[in-house]
């Protein structure tokens, strides 16, 4: 056995990674990284500190300083009246030690991603995103030379900026919402999949493994494992991740004692698996799903929209839940906005809606008298430090399209992707730089 191998939740196969999102003998449950060595820190930047529980097996060529900062609040808990109150906080604020220059947590993904696909796929990742991962995926690119195929709807497009420029991202809007983006992005993929693979989204042992390290970094620093972990979701990829990263730190070491019990929160009125947990229903039904287009239309934090999340299939949403005796939010828009306010006040930075969602579900918790003040809290704080990046960084919007979706035939859409591929290739080449195609 290498450093790591895969195995299929279902049936218990484990496979060598060929960049390999999906059980080979066909079963829906995820697939999960296994480390044969056990975890130690290491002296490379960012995410890398924890090479041993990331999946690759090189010298990381994917350089990036972001990386959790995990600290003890004074603010926020004293609001709260917690006394072990802790933010993982993942954004810009280079005061706390912050350097994550996309403000999102989103960039993690990527920098694991890259690495994977260079070490495993020859390849171009095609993503799908409502805005934020598209984002994350456009810095990396930009740092590492690796192309990438981004496709997001039209009204994604705002979100999308990188403080470098992107010359290698291909990017394709879609005249619809994030779920077109994703039936788009695999159709790409199976259109033309010599050149072109899904990046893999929630099946992406990469994604989930670098959102983990969010425990990770807790726990070193807190030498504990929190009782509570509160997260805003929409497809609760990174809520898993961290349940896989307990579970791993749980089997390893003999001085950590209990799960973290996983507090998901999802932003009214679209909230499926919300909506399903409190049913303690085990799947998500067409009414939870019910007039999607115009209830995500209504969120403030629509990036926490998602119609498939990775709910009901083994390792998914529903069982980590259950195991860990957990709970869901549903926090309305204002709920949301005032949280914003309050932990921007109390605590000196500014949060994206996404993370007001995770502080609102908190603020319930702590309402309800679900959390004891003396339990040892963890909060994510997904995103944030906007204004004090542009403080210090410009930043450029990704705002050329290479293709916008219509009434195009998929082969169509994809000569026009192939063409790009051959245009940025030929663009760098006159550059002098050298692209991992």
């Amino acid at each position: 056995m290498g450093k790591y191998v895969l195995r299929c939740l279902e049936c218990g196969l484990r496979v060598a990674d060929a960049y390999t999102n999906k059980c080979p003998r066909g079963h829906d449950g995820l697939l999960r990284s296994e480390y044969s060595c056990e975890l130690s820190l290491r002296k490379l930047g960012g995410i890398w500190k924890f090479w041993d529980w990331l999946p690759s097996t090189e010298k990381p060529f994917v350089n990036s300083d972001a990386m959790p900062a995990t600290y003890k609040s004074e603010g926020l808990a004293r609001e709260l009246r917690l006394r072990n109150l802790y933010v993982s906080f993942n954004g810009f604020w280079p005061e706390r030690g912050a350097f994550v220059e996309t403000c999102t947590f989103k960039e993690y993904e990527a920098i694991a991603t890259f690495q994977r696909a260079y070490e495993t796929t020859s390849r171009i990742l095609v993503v799908a995103s409502a805005g934020n991962t598209a984002r994350g995926f456009a810095q990396v690119s930009a740092s590492c030379g690796m192309p990438v195929v981004c496709v997001v709807p039209e009204k994604a497009l705002r979100r999308l900026w990188a403080t470098k420029e992107p010359s290698h991202v291909v990017l394709v809007a879609v005249r619809g919402d994030y779920p077109d983006a994703i039936r788009v992005a695999a159709s790409i993929c199976d259109a033309c999949p010599h050149l072109f693979v899904s990046e893999g989204g929630f099946r992406n042992v990469a994604r989930r493994d670098a959102l983990g390290v969010v425990l990770l970094d807790a726990v070193f620093r807190m030498h504990v494992f929190p009782t509570h972990y509160f997260q805003a979701v929409g497809s609760g990829t990174g809520a898993i991740g961290v349940f896989e990263q307990a579970t791993r730190l749980l089997n390893e070491s003999k001085n950590m004692r209990g799960m973290p019990r996983l507090h998901l929160a999802q932003n009214l009125p679209f909230a499926p698996m919300f909506r399903a947990w409190k049913a303690r229903r085990s799947k998500i039904i067409p009414e939870d799903t019910a007039d999607a287009e115009i209830r995500i239309r209504q969120m403030y934090a629509d990036v926490l929209s998602n119609k498939n999340p990775p709910y009901a299939l083994k390792g998914g949403v529903y069982e980590i839940l259950r195991a860990t005796h957990g709970e869901m939010y549903g926090i309305t828009n204002e709920e949301a906005k005032s949280a914003q306010k309050l932990f921007e006040s109390v605590e000196g930075i500014d949060i994206d809606p996404a993370a007001a969602v995770a502080v609102a579900a908190l603020i319930q918790a702590v309402e309800r008298g679900v959390i004891r003040k003396e339990d040892t809290v963890l909060l994510n704080i997904s995103g944030g430090g906007y204004k004090r990046l542009n403080e210090s960084h410009l930043t450029c919007l990704l705002c050329k399209m290479d293709a916008t979706i219509r009434a195009l035939e998929i082969e169509e859409i994809v000569k026009e992707l192939q063409e790009c591929i051959k245009g940025h290739t030929q663009r760098a080449t006159e550059a002098g730089e050298t692209l991992n195609i």
